[in-house]
């Protein structure tokens, strides 16, 4: 890459790029930890309306550039900047914000998340963990939602779902005082699938990728609407509920290759229609 593009890239607070059938998304200030600004929650708008839009996306690896963070979150310096000059305090939710509906508020995305994390995922980095679908963590990992320390509440759904991914008494621990939290409790609590060395991370990261990528896109979207919409359902509401990806799946020539192929002693061609 030349220096004109490297420049250019440093400049980009998002970058997106798509190898086969897997996206990355980075958020991209190393310099301040990997804080999100009103112009990188813009841009991660514009990204997740792509990633939905492009047939052959059938996955995301989120995560955050350098080594030292995953994202520390909301660019406070930027917020006091607003504060002084009279913006509405922040609270729950984003609509009416750049970016929205964040991934934090993006409840219809159909298609797997994975965060890959290393260094801090703090404040507004763990709420987009917390969103995501699979997490896998480097042994460096350190979560937390300081925000009652700074007088702040965790808007973007951290105080909802840390209080639902987690018991009760653990999670208002965490939010009432802030306290971090290591790679190893996040595993024990189930908010992480797998912590890996940090020089093993991304060996991690492609093993979980190929086995999701193994798997029928479709099946992938159906079992994630159901399984997010019917989190609050009673177990009979949940069977007679009507899932969008699902009628699409059941619909799709998939559904029928996935036999045919095991019938046939052969690896499945997924079209993803």
């Amino acid at each position: 890459m030349d220096p004109v593009n490297d420049e250019a890239e440093a400049d980009r607070p998002v970058l997106y790029e798509r190898a086969g059938h897997v996206a990355r998304v980075t958020l991209n200030r190393p310099r301040v930890l990997n804080a999100m600004d009103l112009r990188m929650h813009a841009e991660l708008g514009a990204v997740w309306d792509e990633v939905e839009r492009d047939d052959r996306v059938r996955l995301v690896v989120l995560t955050g550039a350098g080594d030292r963070a995953f994202s520390v979150g909301q660019d406070l310096t930027e917020r006091a900047r607003l504060d002084r000059e009279g913006a509405e305090p922040t609270t729950f939710g984003s609509r009416g914000l750049p970016g929205w509906p964040r991934l934090t508020e993006r409840f219809s995305l159909s298609k797997p998340v994975l965060a890959r994390v290393c260094g801090y995922a703090l404040g507004g980095g763990f709420e987009l963990v917390l969103a995501c679908d699979l997490v896998i963590a480097a042994q460096s990992a350190v979560f937390a939602l300081p925000e009652a320390t700074l007088g702040l509440v965790p808007g973007a759904g951290g105080a909802f779902r840390l209080a639902r991914q987690i018991p009760l008494k653990a999670a208002m621990g965490h939010l009432l005082t802030g306290r971090r939290m290591t790679a190893d409790q996040a595993l024990a609590f189930g908010l992480v699938n797998e912590v890996a060395p940090d020089d093993r991370l991304d060996e991690c990261v492609e093993r979980w990728s190929a086995d999701l990528l193994r798997c029928a896109p479709l099946s992938q979207r159906a079992l994630k609407e159901a399984v997010m919409r019917s989190l609050d359902l009673p177990l009979d509401q949940a069977f007679t509920t009507r899932y969008r990806w699902e009628q699409v799946r059941r619909a799709s020539e998939d559904a029928r290759e996935g036999p045919r192929a095991f019938a046939d002693k052969r690896d499945p061609v997924w079209r993803g229609r």
